[in-house]
């Protein structure tokens, strides 16, 4: 009997490496191998890649639905009693309130299919406006400046492949050799084929080991850098005037904002010295073709917008936008950050990244879903303002594919505003500490249990494929929508025939909707995905034959009205919370290798968590001397908004008044319990990136770290099945 190979992509993050399933051996589950055809990582997975299936094992993957009993403890359920919970508890505060008392939340790692229906399912079932997604603490600050300059956001308006081609990257705020260890071969390549690297990070992390220069500023002063560059681009003459004048506006009143901010200006802002910058100015405008790569670092500030503005502004100016093997772009993080921002599980937005504001693109949306336009809810709040309103404003939530009681900032206010629902559904693969907290929890399907697509940090779209049956007693997140829009309609409506269940009607339903619009879907099908190794939006149906796709954005005109690229005039602003007397620290946050997001998954893989089995504090030796704590002893972090316990971890790789913690972890060590939810007036994303702290050093007698994760986890085990 030949052995079943079932080509799909990771679950993990936006680079969606290509990887082959195979039956395991044992008859249970699948063995992850090598799929060296995709282009993306050819051949290539990181340890959580690897070690994907663990996650659907029995006695880890929730395989029951789970209700709240009357002794407040959550037990097995059947479906049946399950979803009539849900359509009570949504429909009876709806009925009892107005729609806009019941809530929806998504998720970055939600297919297109999912994050379409969800979008709809709020707007046509729930009729509320208060929807939105984790995404909102991903890159939407990207997202933000991104619109505003080039008139469209795609993550990456190039491939990949282009990176090792060009003459130098600035990676500003990104670490690929942990959050996406796969990519950094193209660093490296870029490198070998006389490239440079440019790494912009308060931290020398594995990736800046690899630059040729490593930039390091104090947390959120990265617009100062940008606008220090700009300055040293003017002052020496490197602006390229016929692009600007060709090819962009608004570049008088942006020059004079970056003259505003001389080096030895910036010096003092940043802590990066002056020769430094002029090196890095250098080693970006003397190729022919550069690019500017930004992540997190710059994105989750309360300014981010107009920093990643600003970093687009130095692109702009050297004429490095929209031409081959140049540009600026972003390094989304979440498996389907890309897609589950295009298609309507965000607050302000309709499929096809059109605005939901705009009356054409409500027409056109609810002439494919058969409703009235009117009907349908404008905009609602923001993923932290929608979380903040939980238990006053917004009694009830569904929620799938998040976990905001680890990844919101100002977490442990945000758990209590969870604790306060009238009602909270969550949807989700594993009991996450949030879903331990809902009145329902439903058990979906997740990648090799089911078919849809992605799309990755390259606008790349993506077909994963169902390898395996799903275990007796759960259900796609699809089917959990089609049942609720049974229960939900009022006076005869059938609308749970609007919910289709398999995920190719969805997906042509989906390309309907997003014809004409912004990102435009309609001319991929599942055909066309099954037999390409991924095809880039947009791509419209075209009449002369199959459209190609579009791999590279803005070659010949930008997505504006007039085509031009609009620079945006920013000037250098101090993060919501300096240090001060109280808390003279400045905290940042991230990621480690081998763990994901909030961990939910891979706090549950073994392997993972030997690498990285808890928290930490990471601290410069000058700074732990004062403190008097050594490697590995407990340490207090203390905000304005809590106090979070971890080892310490000592190194020369940060500055000495910066400390870096990873979020992955709940518990006493839970890094959100600290971050402020300070807002960008524009992207509304939260500054996870920097607040002030300060250390203590942790009394004898109290619990360690490592006793009180392993009592947050124990707190969150499964219940077993009946």
């Amino acid at each position: 009997m030949r052995e079943t190979v079932t080509p799909t992509h990771c679950p993990y993050c936006a680079l969606q490496c290509g990887m082959n399933l195979t039956p395991a051996p044992d008859g249970r589950g699948v063995v992850v191998s090598e799929r060296t055809e995709f282009p993306v990582n050819r051949g290539a997975l990181c340890g959580k890649g690897r070690t994907a299936p663990a996650v659907l094992a029995a006695g880890v993957r929730l395989t029951s639905p789970l209700v709240r009993d009357e002794g407040g403890a959550l037990v097995p359920a059947s479906w049946e009693e399950a979803l009539g919970r849900v359509g009570r508890g949504l429909g009876g505060i709806r009925d009892a309130y107005g729609a806009d008392a019941v809530g929806v939340f998504g998720g970055g790692g939600l297919t297109n299919e999912k994050a379409y229906s969800l979008g709809k399912f709020a707007r046509v079932v729930l009729g509320t406006s208060q929807i939105d997604y984790n995404g909102r603490f991903c890159m939407s600050s990207a997202a933000a400046a991104g619109n505003l300059a080039f008139g469209l956001d795609r993550g990456l308006p190039f491939p990949l492949e282009d990176i090792p081609r060009t003459g130098c990257v600035i990676l500003v705020g990104s670490n690929p050799a942990e959050t996406m260890p796969p990519s950094l071969r193209y660093f490296t390549e870029l490198r070998e084929n006389g490239g440079t690297l440019i790494v912009v990070d308060p931290r020398r992390t594995k990736t800046a080991e690899h630059a040729d220069l490593h930039l390091a500023p104090r947390p959120g002063t990265d617009l100062a850098l940008a606008l220090g560059l700009l300055h040293l681009v003017v002052a020496e003459g490197r602006t390229d005037e016929a692009y600007i004048r060709e090819r962009t506006g608004g570049w008088e009143e942006t020059r004079a904002a970056a003259m505003a901010h001389w080096p030895e200006y910036v010096e003092r802002i940043t802590g990066v010295p002056v020769p430094q910058l002029r090196e890095a100015v250098r080693l970006f405008c003397e190729p022919e073709a550069a690019m500017v790569l930004t992540a997190r670092g710059p994105e989750q500030q309360s300014k981010g917008t107009d920093t990643v503005g600003a970093w687009i502004n130095l692109c702009l100016a050297t004429g490095r936008a929209g031409r081959p093997l140049s540009g600026y772009g972003c390094l989304t993080g979440q498996g389907n950050g890309q897609g589950g921002r295009e298609h309507g599980q965000k607050a302000d937005q309709l499929p096809g990244y059109r605005k939901l504001t705009d009356p054409a693109a409500r027409a056109h949306v609810a002439e494919v879903w058969g409703v009235d336009p009117d009907a349908l809810p404008g905009p609602g709040r923001s993923a932290y303002e929608l979380l903040d309103a939980l238990g006053t404003d917004i009694r009830a939530l569904l929620l799938m594919g998040s976990n905001p009681v680890v990844s919101a900032p100002r977490a442990a206010h945000i758990e209590g505003r969870i604790r306060s629902l009238d009602f909270l559904a969550v949807c989700d693969v594993v009991l996450s500490e949030t879903a331990a907290l809902a009145d329902v929890v439903l058990p979906v399907t997740q990648w090799a249990e089911e078919s849809g697509t992605t799309t990755s940090l390259e606008g790349r779209v993506l077909l994963r494929r169902r390898a395996i049956t799903p275990p007796d007693g759960v259900r796609s997140d699809l089917e959990v929508m089609h049942e609720l829009a049974a229960r939900l309609g009022r006076d005869g409506e059938n609308l749970e025939k609007k919910f289709p269940t398999d995920p190719e009607e969805v997906f042509e339903e989906l390309r309907r909707a997003s014809a004409g619009g912004p990102a435009d879907y309609s001319g991929i099908t599942y055909r066309r995905l099954a037999e390409e190794s991924g095809v880039f939006w947009p791509c419209p149906v075209d009449a002369s034959g199959p459209h190609p796709g579009t791999p590279r954005l803005f070659l010949d005109r930008f997505a504006t009205e007039d085509g031009r690229a609009r620079f945006v005039p920013v000037s250098h602003r101090a993060v919501a919370e300096e240090p001060d007397e109280a808390y003279p620290v400045l905290l940042t946050t991230g990621r480690v290798v081998a763990q994901y997001q909030s961990g939910a998954q891979t706090r549950r893989v073994d392997e993972l968590n030997a690498a990285a089995p808890g928290p930490f504090v990471e601290l410069h030796p000058r700074l732990a001397e004062r403190l008097g704590v050594a490697e590995g002893e407990p340490v207090a972090v203390v905000s304005r908004r809590g106090r979070a316990v971890a080892p310490a971890r000592i190194t020369t790789a940060i500055r000495p008044d910066t400390v870096f913690m990873p979020f992955h972890w709940a518990g006493e060590g839970r890094a959100n319990t600290l971050t402020n939810p300070a807002l960008d007036p524009t992207s509304r994303m939260p500054e996870f990136k920097a607040c002030a702290v300060r250390l203590e050093a942790v009394e004898a007698g109290q619990p360690t770290p490592t006793a009180l994760q392993a009592a947050a986890t124990a707190a969150y085990s499964v219940p077993p099945s009946p």
